[in-house]
């Protein structure tokens, strides 16, 4: 319920110009409807687990090492239903990847162009997220400290949502800086920043950690050091 709240919530800030104009839409069935901004939404969910972990005193990196694989299994399945919906569509295109969209009812819920062959980037997304998933399993019995599942699910998505959004075609995700980057891909970017940082952090506390003298209590084991 976070999650969805903040996917509107991100969806309504990139297209303020509309709602501004037509406030009456914020709380319309086409907006209730409609799914959201992914990055609204997990922005939101982490957040929230931040002060529900806190609360029940419940390990936060340990936590969502185990949520990752979730998330990223999650996202594959439900871009599949963004492409049999048709939104999230991608840009025109003569590859042999192609994909065409008759249903004028398609075009009227999501904007889709109709009978022209365009990028799936749904499944490219579905797929990129399934290998995340796949690369998230195989890590966590290696992984070096807790938060590295965590750390390399966002690195991953960051990477793979930035270059995906150069197929997408949908202008209603909103841009920034005059449309050079698209909402999702400044995020990206932040949080490529914030796990590389994240990551270094955490990964040099765990060797000092590692490499620590641990005080001697016995003092039998002290005589002999001595």
């Amino acid at each position: 319920m976070v999650g969805l709240l903040g996917a509107k919530v991100l969806m309504i800030l990139t297209e303020w110009s509309y709602y501004r104009d037509n406030p009456g839409e914020i709380l319309s069935w086409a907006t209730l409807q409609s799914g959201g901004v992914f990055y609204g939404g997990f922005i939101a969910a982490v957040v929230f687990d931040i002060w529900y972990l806190r609360v029940y005193r419940l390990p936060f990196w340990r936590t969502t090492d185990v949520l990752a694989p979730a998330v990223a299994l999650g996202q594959s399945v439900g871009r599949l239903g963004c492409f049999a919906a048709g939104c999230d569509y991608g840009k025109p295109t003569s590859s042999f990847l192609g994909v065409v969209f008759s249903n004028p009812l398609s075009h009227q819920v999501t904007g889709v162009p109709l009978n022209i062959p365009i990028h799936p980037a749904q499944l490219y997304e579905s797929l990129a997220t399934l290998a995340i998933f796949g690369i998230l399993l195989w890590r966590f019995q290696r992984k070096a400290f807790d938060g590295e599942i965590f750390f390399i699910y966002i690195g991953l998505y960051a990477v793979a949502r930035f270059f995906i959004e150069f197929l997408r075609g949908d202008e209603d995700r909103g841009f920034v800086f005059n449309h050079l980057l698209s909402t999702s891909q400044f995020i990206a970017i932040l949080g490529m920043i914030a796990t590389a940082f994240l990551a270094w952090h955490h990964r040099f506390r765990h060797r000092e950690s590692a490499t620590a003298v641990p005080p001697l209590t016995d003092p039998a084991a002290k005589r002999a050091r001595n």
